[in-house]
């Protein structure tokens, strides 16, 4: 007869933000996982897109606000989930509490790190999908590929080369040329 496993431990609110400052983790259905520090790529892909994002909303003067990581958006209570999206819009600002989103973000874009990128492409697109989230990128410097989940009109995982230019679908009119972000990585 087999040995009864222990049922796991599942993370708290209150654990959660007890960790360290300096340590970066998610929690998915009460259980943690920590991340590593981004690359230099992952970094110059945020920046560049985090400027861009920002840029076309104030032109517009538009009420959504741009954050990157690390920043807390919390899917869901019970069990606990806490993620920290690469870059986020969130345009619902009652969701926002000073410390975290509460609920889904409008538009989520994540940067595939090269020790798990399951994590982006299969986690975190159901989590995502299932909080509401209305778009959802996956941009993936190794394989030089954009993915666009267009959840909000059920046009899943059409995937653009980098030497694309990407439509925005949550905003009319707004296009990211990923072609000068590759430039400057000089992939």
């Amino acid at each position: 007869m087999p040995a009864l496993q222990p049922p796991s431990v599942l993370t708290t609110l209150e654990e959660y933000e007890s960790l360290p400052e300096d340590v970066r983790a998610e929690v998915f259905d009460g259980q943690i996982y920590y991340m590593a520090s981004p690359s230099e790529i992952h970094q110059t892909i945020s920046t560049e897109l985090t400027t861009i994002l920002n840029t076309y909303i104030k032109s517009k003067k538009g009420s959504c606000k741009v954050f990157h990581a690390p920043f807390d958006v919390k899917l869901g209570d019970a069990p606990l989930t806490i993620v920290q999206p690469d870059l986020m819009i969130i345009c619902d600002k009652s969701k926002l509490d000073g410390k975290r989103c509460n609920g889904a973000p409008d538009f989520i874009i994540e940067i595939v790190s090269p020790g798990n990128p399951s994590d982006d492409y299969i986690r975190k697109a159901y989590y995502y999908k299932n909080a509401g989230v209305r778009e959802y990128w996956i941009v993936d410097p190794r394989r030089k590929t954009v993915t666009v989940n267009y959840f909000e009109n059920n046009i899943i995982s059409v995937q653009y080369p980098f030497d694309s230019i990407i439509k925005v679908n949550i905003y009319d009119d707004l296009q990211i040329n990923f072609s000068e972000i590759a430039d400057l990585l000089n992939i």
